[in-house]
């Protein structure tokens, strides 16, 4: 039993390092694109998907690509992801987060799911910025319904603060996430924003969408209907005056 116990410990603090490791913007980006290419996939099927009258009721929106879980005797999971937020103008800059947690069971295995959580309100986010809540304990969440209406969703479901689901091995549906733990991923925002934005900053829309965050954030405007908060910055003044030279350059090249 003591093994077992010591195990336990083991691999949670595993999850838990591995969860909190650095991040730089070249894994943000491809971060960025995988959390993309989830979604869209996800509501390119409106009959599985996150119902529309959730989405357009959503405040946030947050995906982890391909979550990690292991197990052996006792089970542990990290994620790391994202999540952008509904302001008066539209859907704001991306935040980068991670989810972890821990299990004591009998159980054998392992499997890679992406995850999405549908937030109702911002009393979750709220939670979020302050430091790190727990899925359950400090935020109520349930199972999200899927299809086309979230009429077939149960009073508990739709009264709950926070919808889960997750798609593993190609199925999409609702999953209790109870007792994981979200937090800011620190790392991964200063290396895609630097030192100075806050995260309050960010997802109150007073931060530009970088270019790199675009495809993502184009795949939520679409499937939500909602525009943008911010603009991405401008191409760089530099290299669109380099591109201009080059092109000059070919054109005496030919003559």
């Amino acid at each position: 039993m003591r093994k077992v116990a010591a195990l336990y410990i083991m691999l949670t603090l595993a999850v838990s390092l591995a969860a909190r490791a650095s991040s730089n913007r070249a894994a943000d980006v491809h971060r960025i694109e995988d959390s993309a290419e989830i979604f869209q996939e996800i509501m390119g099927t409106p009959d599985r998907a996150i119902p529309q009258d959730l989405l357009d009721s959503a405040q946030c929106i947050a995906i982890i690509p391909a979550e990690i879980k292991f197990a052996f005797f006792v089970g542990g999971n990290y994620g790391k992801g994202l999540v952008t937020c509904r302001d008066p103008k539209g859907w704001s800059a991306p935040v980068f987060l991670t989810v972890s947690g821990g299990s004591l069971g009998f159980q054998f295995g392992g499997s890679s799911t992406d995850l999405i959580l549908v937030f109702r309100g911002r009393r979750g986010l709220q939670k979020l910025l302050g430091n790190k809540f727990k899925i359950g304990a400090d935020v109520s969440a349930a199972a999200g319904p899927v299809g086309r209406s979230a009429a077939a969703g149960t009073d508990i479901t739709l009264h709950a603060e926070i919808l889960t689901y997750s798609r593993s091995r190609g199925v999409f549906a609702g999953i209790s996430l109870t007792g994981a733990v979200v937090q800011p991923d620190n790392s991964g925002n200063i290396a895609m924003y630097g030192p100075n934005p806050s995260q309050e900053d960010i997802l109150d829309g007073k931060v530009d969408i970088p270019a790199d965050a675009m495809v993502l954030m184009q795949a939520v405007s679409k499937a939500t209907r909602t525009p943008l908060a911010a603009n991405p910055p401008p191409p760089d003044d530099h290299r669109h005056h380099q591109a201009l030279v080059s092109c000059g350059r070919k054109d005496r090249d030919k003559v």
